[in-house]
C-alpha cells in the first residue's frame, strides 16, 4: 500500500494521485504529519520525499528523504536515506544521513552512517563507516528547498504463481 493516514489526496476518483499531489497534500500548514507507507510485494525505483513518517515494508531504490523512516523486517531500500530519525529492521544499502539512527538485531546495513546519535542492537550487521554529524539535520528544510523540482516513481508489481505480490 502507497498512501496516506490522513487526508484524500492518495485516491482521487478512485486512482492514485501523482506524487505531487500527496506532496501538496501533506504540506498544508498546520495539517497532521501523514504517515506513508510501502507494502511489501511493491517496489518503487525513484527518489521519495516524505514531509512525515515514512514506513517501507517493501523494496526502495532511490533516495528517501522523510523525517521519520522505519525499514521493516523485509523491507529493503538502495540508495541514500536522509532523515532525523531512522530505524532500521530490515536491510539498507547506501550513505545515511540521520540525527537518531537504531539498528534493530535483524538490521543489515552495508554503507556510510553519519549520526548525531547511533544504536546498534546485538545481532544487527553494518558494514561501512559511521561518522558523528556535528550539525543536527532538519528534513523540513530539505523537503522545502526540493519542492519545485519534478517528482517521478516507477511501480512495478507482479503477480506470483499462488496470487502473492512479488517484488522486482
Amino acid at each position: 500500500m502507497f498512501g496516506k493516514s490522513k487526508g484524500d489526496a492518495a485516491e482521487k476518483d478512485g486512482n492514485i494521485g501523482s506524487a505531487q499531489e500527496l506532496q501538496r497534500s501533506t504540506a498544508t500548514p498546520g495539517a497532521s504529519e501523514a504517515i506513508s507507507s510501502i507494502s511489501s510485494g511493491l517496489s518503487i525505483v525513484g527518489k521519495i520525499i516524505g514531509h512525515g513518517a515514512v514506513t517501507i515494508f517493501g523494496h526502495v531504490e532511490g533516495e528517501l528523504h522523510a523525517s521519520t523512516v522505519v525499514i521493516a523486517e523485509g523491507g529493503k531500500v538502495e540508495g541514500d536515506i536522509v532523515a532525523e530519525e531512522l530505524k532500521i529492521s530490515g536491510r539498507a544499502e547506501g550513505t545515511i544521513h540521520a540525527n537518531r539512527v537504531q539498528l534493530n538485531s535483524t538490521a543489515v546495513v552495508a554503507g556510510d552512517i553519519f549520526h548525531r546519535s547511533l544504536a546498534v542492537e546485538e545481532n544487527a550487521q553494518f558494514e561501512g563507516a559511521s561518522r558523528r554529524l556535528k550539525d543536527a539535520i532538519d528534513t523540513s528544510s530539505r523537503v522545502q528547498a526540493n519542492r519545485n523540482q519534478p517528482q517521478t516513481a516507477s511501480i512495478d508489481i507482479s503477480a506470483g504463481s499462488n496470487g502473492s505480490q512479488s517484488a522486482h
